[in-house]
């Protein structure tokens, strides 16, 4: 519940400006899904489970698209910009797991836009021979002057830069095609999977929770919500067919992969598999140009994480769970600057800090958040169906939010997901922070009780 300083504090701000229509959201679904996964991590997933890589990808799809139903029929309940905090504060009514979660979800966005940050900068170097470091950090400045001058702006570059990146996604299956008519390609690496000391099981979900850091970004859109024209009325199509599309575009493109190259070529690849697809499948084709359509990629992500983290804090400020600086609104662009500022520094601090592994390391992290964030949110669509509204909403499938309660829960366990300690120091280290937040939070509101009982007693 709103204290009382932050009821006087939000009413006196400016609201924010609806500027997304349907059309936009789609591409703002698809941006943030298709990015710096599909990019970079081709190589690591084939590292873990073979050629079937497909299954992985298609896998953790389905893991998503049951929790974008429990997203779905919340954001319908509640259309307002706070996202999976807000839900799971209606559920639960525990203020402490209500900020965890909203940092959770915060830091999975700051950790994403730090991984592409890194990828950028190592990405760049074919074409300007810059540091990485300090080419990570300038573009984290630059995304974060786009998020201020305004979210239109920001969704109209995301657009651009998303049919760039479709684009190159596209011009590997076509590739692959035309590879496949000529004659190459080996179907039998379709089904192969490579267990080393690993049952069949925990190989292919130790693929799939790995895999999983490609698929996240459908989440992120939630937190729009009150900058849309039409607000929830319009997420149930643009969120599913924008998960949808990316789901072919994932499936087909691992596919391509698997067929033209071996599993231990594209492993030995790491960050540049599909660029040794590029190479095997289509040899004049010039690769620069493809690397360039990687480097874009790697910028839509960033931009879009960062656009999402500004906006759960400022959402979280709005609700009493974050102090109420977070909720300050520039009067003129009608942007969260407080929390845009907060966000971007902490992703420049995350790619300081992070060694040359950053990649990796920090899409791991953001997996695991998530994944744990999920869990909690299709619990909440449980514990809510009780919480009845006057309106209309979309309502999600019978046994879909018990499903993907289950599955997110199984993919984030260290038994079943096989994933490093490292992803798992990384997301402690950063709750850890959340906590002190949280406690600098509470006494602030605790400090203003007690001024606002002296002065009504005086």
């Amino acid at each position: 519940m709103l204290n009382e300083t932050s009821r006087r504090s939000h009413a006196i701000q400016p609201t924010l400006k609806p500027a997304i229509g349907p059309k936009l959201l789609f591409f703002f679904v698809i941006g943030d899904v298709v990015g710096t996964g599909i990019y970079a991590l081709m190589g690591s997933v084939a590292e873990q489970i073979g050629g079937a890589l497909w299954l992985p990808f298609l896998a953790a799809f389905a893991v998503a698209f049951l929790t974008a139903f429990s997203y779905l029929e919340l954001v319908g309940k509640y259309p307002r910009a706070a996202g999976a905090a807000l839900y799971v504060q209606r559920a639960f009514h525990i203020p402490f797991l209500t900020f965890l979660v909203a940092f959770a979800v915060m830091s999975s966005g700051i950790t994403s836009a730090a991984a592409a940050a890194r990828a950028f900068g190592a990405y760049l170097q074919p074409f300007v021979q810059w540091p990485v470091m300090p080419a990570a950090v300038g573009f984290l400045v630059a995304l974060g002057l786009i998020n201020f001058r305004g979210v239109a702006e920001s969704v109209k570059v995301n657009m651009v830069l998303t049919a760039i990146e479709v684009s190159g996604l596209l011009l590997v299956i076509a590739i692959g095609g035309y590879a496949l008519e000529a004659g190459q390609g080996e179907p039998s690496r379709l089904f192969e999977i490579h267990t080393g000391d690993q049952s069949l099981l925990l190989s292919i979900t130790a693929a799939t929770s790995l895999a999983f850091f490609a698929m996240v970004g459908f989440e992120d859109s939630v937190n729009m919500v009150e900058e849309c024209e039409g607000g929830a009325r319009i997420f149930p199509r643009s969120l599913l067919s924008g998960l949808a599309a990316a789901a072919v575009l994932y499936t087909l493109v691992a596919l391509t992969a698997s067929l033209l190259v071996p599993a231990e070529t594209l492993s030995a690849a790491k960050s540049d598999a599909l660029l040794k697809v590029v190479a095997i499948g289509a040899p004049a084709f010039p690769l620069k140009f493809f690397a360039g359509i990687g480097l874009l990629a790697v910028i839509n992500s960033a931009l879009i994480n960062l656009l999402m983290a500004s906006r759960l804090l400022y959402g979280m400020a709005n609700e009493g769970i974050l102090p109420p600086v977070f909720a300050a609104v520039h009067p003129s662009r009608r942007t969260p600057w407080v929390s845009i500022l907060f966000t971007a520094a902490l992703a420049v601090a995350l790619v300081v800090v992070v060694g040359d592994d950053g990649v990796k390391k920090l899409g791991g992290t953001t997996a695991l958040l998530l994944l744990c964030v999920f869990t909690g949110v299709n619990i909440a669509c449980l514990a809510l169906r009780r919480d009845k509204v006057e309106h209309t909403h979309f309502r999600a499938p019978p046994g879909t939010p018990l499903l993907g309660a289950l599955l997110c829960g199984d993919l984030a366990l260290p038994v079943l997901s096989g994933r490093p300690a490292s992803d798992y120091a990384v997301a402690v280290g950063l709750l850890g922070v959340g906590m002190a937040l949280w406690e600098v939070n509470r006494r602030w509101i605790n400090r203003s009780a007690i001024n606002a009982k002296t002065i009504k007693k005086s």
